[in-house]
């Protein structure tokens, strides 16, 4: 997700009580929400960087030692501030064990939101480099956005009321938030249910069948199909009962029986990276000859430049 949805996950949590058991509370949780996107620097390595992105920083060593490196750093933040002697004098003590508490609770929300996207994250890396994907969030919700801010204003009113009041707010939005998350999850699932029945029913036996969701929209998804060396795509509507064109059954070739193909993962370094990071991977010659990967999840114009690779033709030969 993008990083006000993690920032806003991680000050409801603290608006939850969680805050008040360290100075430094909040924001140690709204960095902690955060933390993981540490391996964004690795962007500037262009294209290679999605092989890079969304691994280690988001596996199980990270979120043991991010917690305790945070912590650490709060705490000497603390000291620093009153040796210098700008400690506010309102702050509450602040005490490790809490601080790694706090931080621990905001670093695993991270990669508990990334998860429910179609962008993927490998949950388990080093160990384990396998991509996972939940399908149940687009990437920027604006939904969740307005819930989480709105949320969180109505939480700090009831702050200057009483600490229970704070408190209860939040858990109510909480619960909004996870009501709609589950109400996501649900549409993704009877949207691939009665997807994979129609493909069925035109004689299709698809690989793979995903709901892409959409921005706006939460009861629409863009169904993305692949099976036999094509793919297809239509759209979803929960309300509308209305069945896909029957040319959305056809499709197209994926193009991943050029041998051109394995040519550029082994020799062409964005390729192999592209290749390792792509859920849904398209390929198909230009007239030059040249080879341009690309993600099926990403074909939209908005998004295409920064998800395909071009191999030139010379490489692959």
């Amino acid at each position: 997700m993008d990083n006000l949805t993690h920032s806003m996950v991680g000050a409801m949590l603290g608006q939850m009580g969680l805050k008040r058991h360290s100075g430094l509370g909040m924001p140690t949780i709204i960095i902690a929400a955060n933390i993981p996107d540490i391996d964004a620097t690795c962007t500037l390595l262009g294209t290679p960087s999605l092989a890079m992105r969304r691994g280690l920083t988001h596996g199980p060593i990270a979120m043991v030692l991010l917690p305790i490196a945070l912590a650490g750093i709060m705490l000497l933040f603390d000291r620093w501030q009153t040796r210098r002697g700008t400690r506010p004098a309102d702050r509450a003590p602040v005490r490790f064990g809490a601080l790694w508490l706090i931080a621990l609770v905001g670093t695993l929300s991270h990669p508990a939101f990334d998860w429910m996207n179609s962008y993927g994250i490998r949950l388990l890396s080093p160990f384990n480099e396998q991509w996972f994907y939940g399908d149940t969030l687009f990437i920027i919700d604006l939904w969740l956005w307005a819930l989480l801010i709105g949320g969180y204003i109505w939480t700090r009113r009831g702050e200057r009321i009483a600490t229970g009041q704070m408190v209860r707010r939040a858990g109510i939005i909480v619960g909004l938030a996870c009501a709609y998350i589950l109400a996501n999850g649900v549409v993704t699932g009877v949207a691939e249910a009665r997807a994979a029945a129609w493909l069925a029913g035109e004689g299709r036996r698809p690989d793979m069948v995903v709901a892409n969701p959409l921005p706006f929209t939460p009861w629409r998804r863009d169904m993305l199909w692949r099976g036999e060396g094509h793919y297809g795509q239509f759209s979803f509507n929960l309300f509308d009962p209305a069945t896909p064109d029957r040319a959305a059954s056809i499709g197209s070739a994926t193009g991943l029986d050029d041998p051109g193909v394995e040519q550029a993962r082994q020799h062409n370094r964005d390729a192999r990276a592209f290749l390792f990071w792509s859920r849904m991977p398209l390929a198909r010659r230009d007239a030059n000859g040249d080879l341009l990967l690309s993600d099926q999840r990403f074909q939209g114009l908005a998004m295409r430049g920064g998800f395909s690779v071009r191999v030139p033709a010379d490489a692959l030969r």
